[in-house]
């Protein structure tokens, strides 16, 4: 797939809406003490197909359980989701059951549609209920506010610690036929999806068959969403859900939508893992030589994720044990004695042992990007070979600052 040509594909405005036929809206409710926006609808076109990917954890919020159930009955009939920010509720017992199961009903008699075809995210603090009066109450507004322009409005109301929206949109023609692809996501801290308090939405203005759709998504999901790391904490609420609908393509032309999904995707995840709690930078690790992209990705991650590695990176020290000591605990087997790692375009091992370099260049190098403006010119890279096979991953992180401690003891009180 990565071989393909991602030169067709090129940016738009719009972010989840810029797909056709795809409406949004997000307004505030008082769901927040704050008073922001926090509550979000999605509504697909007749005829949508949708895919999903949830974390993995073993204490799945009510909206995730929910989610999955519609899905699996109602293969190729979801039309909307509904996503509340502030409360989590997971781990609420029966009553956050409940609670998902009303709210999704007031939704789909606003919207004429029934229950089943309607989803719910949820992202917030554990264990915290929806004020179910406020989101009921919210419903009308939330349904008269849906706009084919709502993509901005939606990123907004999905977010909580999150100190950026993060949309993105792409176009291409493909076989002669201009098709558009959106997408929303929210994180910010949490974030080690195994498909972290992450939520991802993305629009198609294709239809392609529910199967291949699903199988599209998941590799997609692999390679993005699984391949960010802010700081090592999964939680109950993952979810990315991807909508696709309209004209169907063919088939011939549905690896280059693959690349375009993989873009898109990859741009939201990055966008997740710059924004994390208290972060300066993005952190990228490129890993080579591997047998299989698996097992590269999978030393990738473990490298983003190393506490010892993000504390190097936010004091700007290229200290290379503590990236090979993480390489080595990753479970995939390889020989020291072909290692070869850079810091950007400086090389600092060959051969498993360290050669000269100029130490205060690569520390210049990993303080220019912590002036870098927000996802340009802000990317530390960080390659490793580890042998010659033909395994390639990439993951995505940021440094772990002091700031991040702050965020977090003062979050619930």
């Amino acid at each position: 797939m990565s071989t393909l040509d991602k030169s067709v594909w090129c940016s738009i405005p719009g972010g989840f809406t810029a797909s056709k036929g795809f409406q949004a809206a997000g307004i505030a409710a008082g769901l927040k003490p704050s008073s922001k926006p926090d509550l979000a609808l999605i509504l697909a076109p007749e005829g949508t197909v949708c895919a999903g990917s949830f974390t993995k954890s073993l204490v799945r919020a009510a909206c995730v359980r929910l989610s999955i159930e519609r899905l699996d009955a109602n293969l190729g009939s979801i039309r909307a989701v509904l996503i509340n920010s502030g409360q989590a509720n997971a781990c609420t017992g029966e009553q956050g059951a409940v609670d998902s199961l009303q709210a999704t009903q007031a939704v789909a008699e606003r919207l004429s549609l029934s229950s089943e075809q309607v989803l719910i995210c949820s992202t917030g603090v554990i264990g915290e209920p929806i004020p179910m009066k406020r989101l009921l109450e919210g419903i009308n507004p939330l349904v008269a506010a849906l706009s084919d322009n709502g993509g901005g409005a939606m990123a907004e109301a999905i977010l909580t610690t999150d100190l950026k929206k993060k949309q993105f949109a792409l176009e291409a023609n493909l076989g002669g036929r201009l098709v558009r692809l959106g997408g929303v996501a929210k994180g910010s801290g949490m974030i080690h999806p195994d498909m972290a308090t992450m939520l991802g939405f993305i629009s198609c203005d294709a239809a392609v068959p529910r199967d291949i759709w699903q199988e599209m998504i998941q590799r997609v999901v692999d390679q993005s969403f699984n391949s960010i790391t802010v700081d090592g904490d999964t939680s109950t609420n993952d979810a990315v859900l991807a909508m696709a609908a309209g004209k169907s393509l063919p088939e011939e032309q549905f690896a280059a939508l693959e690349v375009g999904l993989l873009i898109l995707a990859q741009q939201l995840a990055m966008a997740i893992a710059r924004d994390g709690e208290g972060a300066n930078c993005l952190l990228q690790v490129e890993v080579q030589g591997p047998f299989s992209d698996s097992c590269a990705r999978l030393i990738a991650r473990t490298i983003c994720a190393s506490s010892l590695v993000k504390t190097a990176v936010n004091g700007c020290d290229p200290n290379w044990g503590r990236i090979v000591a993480a390489a080595a605990r990753a479970g995939v087997a390889f020989d020291p004695n072909h290692l070869a790692l850079w810091f950007g375009p400086y090389q600092l091992l060959q051969g498993g042992e360290i050669l000269p370099f100029n130490r205060e260049s690569i520390v210049q190098y990993m303080r220019s990007r912590f002036q870098g403006t927000y996802l340009v010119d802000d990317k530390i890279e960080i390659r490793l070979v580890i042998g010659d096979g033909q395994g390639v991953g990439v993951a995505w992180g940021c440094d772990l600052s002091d700031e991040y401690v702050r965020i977090n003891s003062d979050y619930t009180t």
